[in-house]
């Protein structure tokens, strides 16, 4: 055991795991992934290579030392017992539980046709005939691996998202003793009661409540909401969020598992440990269709050989037909190459696809819930409106004393102020009111320039006009600079997060699909309201924190329907991955990107529908492929059980071979009609 002080207070490694623990004894489990990856990865290689070396040599005339059989048994034999010894585990394990699975399958063929090669290389006295098999088990294998690595890639992704989370709570926080001295100490020490100092700048260390100062504090990762939030004495702070302005104390209320930033980490690790591969149509079908055709070329061989009395040629040959042919290979295959394929064709188009599982559940959603700020909208403030006499006098003065400001909003009305070519002057007796805006002399007249607070504080005088101009912004969902001079409120500054341009065309397309749409935010019920009509969506959830925007989905997903989240930021990843299928967008935090089963790399949000119809195109190939694997397997099992022998017609293990191998081309080739796809404009 030993200390672990970037993420958790200790942790222990064992078994290929890592296990974090805090210091009030919470536990969080990380897998180590490389480990497994490179197995994998090398695994996959190796078959391959081997496999291709035997396809290579099947081509040489007299390949030297040994015969092309010899070659094939010492090639094709690592594969078989290397390579595939996972697989046979897996059928053990299925067998003792007495059931079958995409394992037994993957054994059976590869077992079948290496087996019989092998029988054919050491006793070919007995062989019905001279033909191998063993560059298509080495193959088979490879290609299953491949399938097998990219799964684990996109799986291994959980516990890096919740890492990310973890890396948003700061390590240290300045403590106040009770003689007045600071201290900087590690997080873990802290507990309830204890003060804290928080500066500007800084990340809020845990949560708890302002018991000196005032500030307005970054809660973006909570509530998605780009205006950060005024806060004063009695007001609650959450660990993680940002101080953006004045220095304040705190007392403590939640440490450890409490605070909000663990809750949230327990929710994504929840939420991703719910899901479902798609591989289990495979597997139920694996369940019924196995043992059937063991039975079948059992009763052809007995029915042969006791029965009919046929030999020992014949009866074996009918059972290894059939086991050939019903070689359920193309089955193993039939999910990976269409994935490999829709995932290709998703990056192309700027969508990451990370999980097959996603591909099954995009393709019946039926309701998608959308993060307004920088999901919807950009998630940049700027100044939209400007209501006064002279807008360009009037915004250069504002601008003036903003400069001097750190505030968000100050930010805007400068970049503003700026991009006009206005000039500015430098103010006098200038200060900051933390939270509520600035004052300061301008030409010999008092300015101040804050909220509606700020200006009921001073006792400013609002003419009916401008209080009816500011309703009429307010109900747009605009968040307002007051501007008073000499105690008159002169003009209002308007300011909001921007729609993308693209947003209402996206909702519209999503909509004609059938689908239902809604926005969570936590933006006041005023400023979701605007935004939603803007947009053209009819429901909207206002006013939400990241435990209840879990809850919207659920409620979603309670009424029946199948339900995508689409967001960018910390606060949705919870949300993300309590969906059905979590989109996420590619310029969004880290966290949301590796919480969402389907990245938009090109934060297009017209590929929120591409999307979901690449999901239905592709897994309609899967369909397709897993019907023409079974095509092919059941539909010759008559001919290689024999039922032609009376008409002197017996199936060679060769042709039933190649069966099997057309139905993994087959597979291959519907799945490659896959690129021809293209998604509408």
């Amino acid at each position: 055991m030993h200390v672990d002080e970037e993420h958790a207070a200790f942790k222990v490694e064992q078994g290929g795991k890592t296990y974090y623990f805090c210091s009030e004894g919470c536990m969080l489990t990380f897998q180590q992934p490389d480990v497994e990856l490179k197995k994998l990865r090398n695994l996959a290689a190796f078959s391959l290579t081997l496999g291709i070396i035997l396809m290579i040599m099947m081509f040489i005339p007299n390949p030297p030392l040994f015969s092309h059989h010899i070659w094939g048994l010492l090639l094709a034999t690592p594969v078989q017992f290397i390579a595939g010894w996972r697989y046979y585990r897996g059928a053990w394990g299925a067998l003792k539980a007495r059931t079958a699975n995409m394992d037994t399958l993957i054994v059976i063929g590869t077992t079948t046709a290496y087996g019989y090669s092998a029988f054919v290389v050491l006793f070919p006295m007995w062989a019905p005939s001279m033909d191998v098999y063993f560059d298509a088990a080495a193959m088979i294998l490879g290609l299953i691996l491949i399938g097998k690595y990219l799964e684990e890639v996109a799986r291994g992704r959980a516990s890096e998202a919740v890492r990310k989370l973890l890396d948003l709570q700061p390590p240290m926080a300045r403590i106040i003793r009770e003689d007045g001295a600071e201290e900087e100490v590690g997080i873990e020490t802290i507990m309830p009661m204890d003060i804290l100092r928080v500066k500007p700048g800084e990340r809020v260390p845990l949560d708890g409540v302002i018991i000196d100062g005032a500030s307005s504090i970054d809660e973006s990762m909570i509530t998605g909401e780009s205006v950060p939030v005024s806060k004063k004495m009695g007001d609650e702070v959450i660990g993680g969020t940002i101080n953006r302005e004045g220095s304040f104390k705190m007392d403590v209320t939640k440490i450890g598992m409490n605070t909000t930033l663990q809750q949230i980490v327990q929710m994504v690790e929840e939420a991703q440990l719910s899901k479902a591969p798609i591989q289990r149509l495979a597997d139920q079908v694996a369940a019924y269709f196995t043992p059937a055709v063991l039975i079948i070329a059992t009763l052809a061989f007995l029915g042969w050989y006791y029965v009919i009395g046929a030999g020992f040629g014949v009866a074996f040959t009918a059972f290894v037909a059939v086991v050939i042919v019903a070689c359920p290979c193309a089955m193993g295959i039939a999910t990976p190459t269409a994935i490999l394929v829709g995932a290709g064709l998703g990056a192309q188009n700027g969508i990451l696809i990370k999980n097959g599982e996603f591909l099954e559940k995009a393709r019946s959603l039926q309701a998608v819930a959308f993060d307004k700020t920088g999901t919807l909208t950009k998630g940049e403030i700027a100044v939209t409106d400007i209501v006064a006499d002279d807008p360009d006098d009037f915004l250069a003065k504002a601008a003036s004393l903003e400069k001097l400001s750190e505030h968000p909003i100050a930010s805007a009305v400068v970049k503003e102020a700026e991009k006009k070519g206005l000039k500015l002057v430098e103010p006098k007796n200038f200060e900051a009111l933390a939270g509520r805006g600035v004052k300061g002399d301008i030409a010999r007249k008092h300015y101040v320039v804050g909220t509606s607070r700020l200006m009921e504080e001073i006792k400013a005088e609002f003419s009916a006009d401008i209080k009816a101009k500011a309703d009429a912004l307010y109900d747009q969902g605009k968040t307002l600079a007051f501007v008073s001079v000499n105690g008159v409120v002169t003009g209002i500054i308007a300011v909001a997060d921007q729609i993308k341009d693209n947003a209402p065309a996206a909702v519209k397309r999503l909509r004609d699909m059938g689908l239902k749409v809604v926005m969570i935010t936590g933006d006041n019920k005023r400023t979701a309201e605007a935004i939603a009509k803007q947009v053209g969506i009819d429901e909207y959830r206002a006013e939400v924190l990241p435990e209840d925007k879990v809850s919207v989905v659920k409620d979603l997903q309670k009424e029946g329907l199948v339900t995508a989240m689409v967001g960018d930021g910390v606060n949705d990843a919870p949300a993300l991955a309590a969906s059905d299928v979590g989109i996420a967008l590619g310029s969004g935090t880290d966290v949301a990107v590796e919480s969402g089963g389907i990245v938009l790399i090109r934060n297009n949000l017209m590929d929120v529908s591409t999307a979901i119809e690449l999901s239905k195109r592709t897994y309609s190939k899967i369909r397709q492929n897993l019907f023409w694997a079974f095509f092919y397997n059941t539909a010759l099992i008559p001919v290689a059980a024999g039922v032609l022998i009376p008409w002197g017609i017996q199936m060679n293990p060769i042709f039933a071979a190649g069966a099997m191998a057309m139905s993994s081309i087959t597979v291959v080739t519907n799945s490659l009609l896959l690129r021809r796809w293209k998604p509408r404009d």
